[in-house]
């Protein structure tokens, strides 16, 4: 049976796979353009089995918030070349993933990965893909942030975002950015030093304190030692104790007290290709 042009031009229009792989899957199925489509999901599942221990360092981060700024999200799909991290198509598909995690708000990775796209799952079109693009693909983030208040922020380049969380409506636009762009230049590990758990703590003061001793400081003053080096350490990883990286002179927290005295953070999420 003949295969005509038009539904190559079909069949790459539903799948994106290339002109050759469209009409090879065609002639496969005797011109049954269904059987086609399952062909070339197939074989997407075949190439993913294969690459299944390959690695997927490269990739596309994004992040935005919902129309009215209550709740944002941060995606991250991998792959295996930064060729393919700088594909218009990648990051297009990356962007649908995205838009899908804004109108669902689901609560985990897994939940992202079942969201029908297209009538099929997400899960199932990034397992297509690899089959499409030949590259291992992983959907290996998803973050979310609910709160009065959400800014987004995406370094150029799409490697790295954040996603911040404030506690009053109607944050101004330009401290929602800094503040967004604070926590993707200096990766606090909580907003508060309340909220970093204790096991982080005393791993950290651990550490001090085998620093200072290999240092040869008296034993009996390690943990007085250790506890000022934990207080610097609060500073340099809790956000609203850090120094503001556009003028270093003050706390983000007083950043925040400049402009609005009730105004604090209340939750955020990043993510950094490599780190």
């Amino acid at each position: 049976m003949s295969v005509t042009t038009a539904d190559v031009v079909k069949l790459r229009h539903a799948t994106g796979a290339g002109m050759m792989d469209c009409k090879n899957a065609l002639v496969e199925a005797e011109g049954n353009f269904d059987r086609a489509l399952e062909i070339i999901r197939e074989r997407g599942k075949l190439v993913a089995s294969k690459r299944a221990d390959r690695e997927a360092t490269e990739g596309c981060v994004l992040a935005k918030v919902s129309g009215d700024n209550k709740f944002g999200a941060l995606v991250v799909l991998n792959c295996e070349t930064d060729f393919v991290a700088k594909n218009e198509k990648f990051i297009a598909f990356t962007s649908q993933i995205l838009h899908a995690a804004l109108e669902s708000k689901p609560e985990t990775l897994e939940e992202l990965k079942n969201i029908l796209l297209d009538g099929r799952t997400i899960g199932d079109q990034v397992t297509e893909q690899v089959g499409i693009i030949g590259e291992k693909l992983d959907l290996s983030f998803y973050g979310k942030i609910k709160a009065e208040s959400v800014v987004a922020y995406i370094h150029p380049g799409n490697k790295l975002a954040s996603v911040v969380g404030f506690n009053r409506e109607g944050v101004d636009v330009q401290v929602g950015k800094d503040v967004a762009m604070q926590v993707a230049a200096m990766n606090p590990v909580a907003v508060s030093r309340e909220e970093i758990p204790q096991t982080v703590i005393d791993k950290e003061l651990e550490i001090a304190k085998e620093k200072f001793r290999n240092e040869g400081k008296p034993e009996a003053m390690l943990d007085k030692i250790a506890q000022g080096s934990l207080q610097k350490w609060f500073q340099e990883s809790a956000l609203l104790e850090q120094a503001f990286i556009k003028e270093g002179k003050i706390s983000v927290k007083q950043y925040l007290a400049q402009n609005d005295k009730g105004l604090t953070v209340t939750g955020f999420e990043r993510y950094a290709l490599g780190s």
